[in-house]
């Protein structure tokens, strides 16, 4: 079940040439695999084989400008379906369920939106996208924080932006490596920068209401961490509220969030996926 890598390029409007760099493992139903602002295709599950042992291949890719992907003119949530849109071309995959953190939650929704035919099923890991673009000083400034951090001292500079405030020391180190580790995969961190200040001025569909037209089965995986303020629990339980065929699953209070459990986390989606139906034969 080790997994081969894969390129799609794409002929951009402006002519520019789009790598996306991307692995697939395994057989069975596709699940592919769409990673938050700032981190790589490693951070949707943490790393955990636990779907591909459970019958499901496992399809993940960096989104335009994060990882080994190419820069790109924009980065902006039509955009990326599009780039989603031409990975199943690539692959020959008509008909996949979608795994998404916070960026990647929200693209997966809007493909979904777009294609129902084709979402068998959708996981939303702690999803942030509120329905609208934003302006101004979005979330108190944080994503131009972290921006202008990277832009002036690299990844040593994210670290000490990113890290959660109010934290215990212990804990700090441990949020402070994982973050490190996960802006090192970055080839073009500086493209990183430019993704942490468009995105989240991004639409990708207008307005939460569209929700309640959303038939695919939908996991909500949301976070009780009071330290991530950028992926609110309200959020979540707003989208179960609107989701007419949704499930919402979140850790116990005090409890590790579910959301960094890789192969906890790999289980509940299994369950999820099989619940709905979408199960390998």
């Amino acid at each position: 079940m080790e997994p081969e890598s894969f390129q799609v390029v794409r002929r951009l409007p402006g002519g520019e040439e789009l790598v996306l760099d991307g692995e697939i493992a395994g057989e069975g139903p596709p699940v592919v695999l769409l990673h938050g602002l700032s981190a790589t295709r490693r951070n949707v599950v943490q790393g955990s084989r636990a779907l591909l042992r459970r019958g499901y291949r496992l399809i993940a890719y960096d989104a335009r400008g994060h990882g080994a992907s190419s820069p790109a003119p924009r980065y902006v949530y039509p955009d990326l379906i599009e780039d989603l849109e031409a990975v199943l071309e690539e692959l020959g995959l008509e008909r996949v369920a979608l795994v998404g953190s916070s960026m990647g939650a929200a693209t997966g929704m809007a493909f979904a939106m777009r294609h129902p035919e084709r979402a068998a099923a959708v996981v939303q890991i702690t999803p942030a996208y509120n329905g609208a673009a934003r302006t101004g000083n979005v979330d108190d400034g944080a994503w131009d924080a972290m921006a202008d951090g990277l832009e002036r001292g690299g990844v040593d500079a994210f670290v000490d932006v990113a890290q959660p405030a109010g934290a215990a020391e212990g804990w700090k180190q441990i949020a402070r490596e994982a973050v490190r580790q996960r802006m090192e995969r970055h080839e073009h961190p500086l493209e990183v920068a430019q993704a942490l200040r468009q995105m989240p001025r991004s639409a990708a569909w207008n307005g939460l209401e569209a929700l309640r037209e959303v038939q695919t089965p939908v996991l909500i995986v949301a976070s009780r961490d009071e330290m991530d303020h950028l992926h609110p629990l309200a959020i979540a339980e707003q989208y179960a509220g609107l989701l007419p065929n949704a499930e919402l699953v979140v850790e116990e209070p005090g409890k590790s969030p579910l959301a960094w459990q890789g192969a906890r986390l790999s289980g509940v989606i299994a369950d999820f996926f099989e619940r709905v139906g979408y199960a390998p034969s």
